[in-house]
Formats: structure tokens, sequence, C-alpha cells
């Protein structure tokens, strides 16, 4: 669609992201005749696509690859006509009845509009973490681990990702050090027991992540250790790779100035309907205040925001049309 032509066509509702929420959200606007597209700057199924896998996700007594749910959801809602375009939204905002979304590539107008970016990785704001990152510091064991086939690695954090992203990653590594700030697991007991009987990992315990060191090698970069702390003293780790999972935060930049209302913690505010303080802005998913963090709930917030949106259109048309 040219630039010209997305100006001109004025959407039922753009999606911001083509997550979980997004795509389930799709289903049930485009089976519904309302015409819908969403926009995704990265990878099409968010955080939920490079998870190794989902094994709490109803319906998959095996658990399934985090890429296949995706990929599942993805031609679902492309069956019924959703649209789906590899673009970032940049800023969001209502003028009169309608929104603008000024994206990298173009603008779009739209009824109404869903945010269903979801979160993104944290980062430990330490030296080297920038140098290295995608270059020996990474946040996708799915898609990185695959590099480090009988390498030592460094995962850093103590919860459900990082206790499931570092057993992934043992069917490549030689050996794996997780670095835990805490005094326990975060983890469930299930992921803690699986930890435990793995003899190529080593859990370290009350140990900060202070600096990641490496150098060039062959020209290209390499990171050669990590150093820790523990009881007020350096430790160092000598590593190949550093994976770093220590928890998430909205993905929100392209909000500013849209007059929506954040939580404390930077999380986009609902009502009941999930509709934000901007009528006709809604949210769903992992973005959302008051989120679970699971697929599943993301996938049912979305379809409770299609219900919803829904029934806004509804509203809007004009009421001899409604009656007919």
């Amino acid at each position: 669609m040219s630039d010209s032509q997305k100006e001109q066509k004025i959407h039922d509702v753009v999606m911001i992201g083509a997550g979980p929420t997004s795509l389930a959200a799709a289903v049930y606007t485009s089976r519904e005749d309302i015409e819908t597209v969403l926009l995704e700057k990265g990878v099409i199924g968010g955080l939920a696509a490079i998870t190794d896998k989902v094994d709490n996700y109803p319906g998959f007594p095996e658990g399934v690859e985090g890429m296949e749910l995706a990929e599942k959801l993805r031609k679902q809602a492309e069956r019924f006509g959703a649209v789906i375009e590899l673009d970032e939204a940049q800023t969001v905002k209502k003028v009169g009845d309608l929104f603008e979304i000024k994206t990298a590539i173009g603008e779009y107008k739209a009824k109404t509009v869903l945010i269903g970016t979801g979160s993104e990785w944290k980062k430990l704001g330490i030296p080297g973490e920038e140098e290295f990152y995608g270059k020996g510091v990474h946040n996708c064991a799915t898609c990185d681990g695959p590099f480090y086939r009988d390498k030592r690695l460094v995962v850093v954090g103590g919860g459900n990702s990082g206790a499931q992203e570092a057993l992934f990653l043992t069917k490549f590594a030689s050996h794996i050090d997780i670095l835990v700030r805490g005094d326990k697991y975060r983890a469930s007991d299930v992921l803690v027991k699986e930890i435990e009987k793995n003899d190529k990992i080593t859990t370290h315990f009350n140990t900060t992540t202070d600096e990641i060191i490496g150098g060039v090698v062959d020209g290209l970069p390499k990171i050669t250790k990590v150093v820790g702390g523990q009881d007020g003293k350096k430790v160092d780790f000598e590593t190949d790779g550093v994976f770093v999972f220590i928890g998430l935060r909205p993905v929100t930049y392209y909000l500013e100035g849209s007059g929506v209302e954040f939580d404390e913690f930077g999380f986009v505010k609902t009502d009941k309907k999930l509709m934000t303080n901007v009528d006709g802005l809604f949210c769903a998913g992992d973005v959302r205040s008051g989120a679970t963090m699971q697929i599943a709930s993301a996938v049912g917030e979305g379809a409770s925001a299609a219900l919803s949106i829904r029934e806004y259109l509804e509203a809007l048309k004009p009421k001899s049309k409604q009656a007919s």
C-alpha cells in the first residue's frame, strides 16, 4: 500500500503490535468485516514467537514452540482478512473523530486503535552491555543459542524466563552459570527442579552482574568474562556470551503526547471494556496495567478488546443504518 493510499483510507481499526493480543483481536474483528490493519516493527508474534516452548497454553498437552503458535495465530487472522504491515508506529494522536498514526514510512488514519505492543526485556545498564549487544549479549535463547555450541554462557535472572531459557541453552552450551541477585529462584518449582538436576548448570545466588568485559578477536567483538559481586567481593565468570532475562517493561514510547494515562510503572490504564481515557483508543495484553503477563490471558484480552471495538464502532454508525 502506497503512502498516499494510507493517508486517504480510513481504517476501522489499526492495531499497533502483532503479538498474540492483536492477532487474537484481529481474528474477531476481521471475521465480522471490521477492516483491520496490524503494524509490527519486529517479529510477528512478539515475545511469544521467540520463546522456545510454551508449556501452559491451553490445547497443547505436549506444549508448543513459540514460533509455531505465533504462525498459527497469524494465519488465522489473515484468513479472515486482517492485513499485517511491517512498519513501526512513532506517534498516535486523535484529531477530531479520527486517529492519526504516524509510522516510519507513512501515516494511517483509523476510527479506533488497539495498543497491543506488549513488553520488552529490561537491560542491566552496566558497562559493556550496549557495546556487545547483539554481539555476545542477547535476550533470545531461541534466536541466538545455536551460535554457542560447546561454549560457556552466563544467564542473568532467576525468574521463569531465565530458568526456561537457561534450560534451552543447555542444548548447545558446554556450561551455564546462572547469576541470581536474590537468595532463591523466583521461577516455578517445576523449572527449578529441572535446573537442579542438570549438570551443565551452576547457580550463583546473591550475585550481582556488574560488568561485561571483552575485546576484539580476529576483527570481531568477543566477550571474555562477566564481573559479578558476591558478599562485597568481585567474582569473574569466564564466558563466551551473556543472556539477560531480568524482567519486562511496557513498550509505549510511541504514545508520548497521545494523552493516554499510565500507571506508576508505565503501563497503560484502561477501563473494564479495555478502553483508555482517550475515547476510541483501546489497550490489551502485556502493555496494559494489571496484565498477568501470560500468553493465554493476552489472547483472551485481545478477544475482549475486539468485542469492545465492535461495540464502539456500532455506536458510531447513524441510527438509520443501525436500524436497517
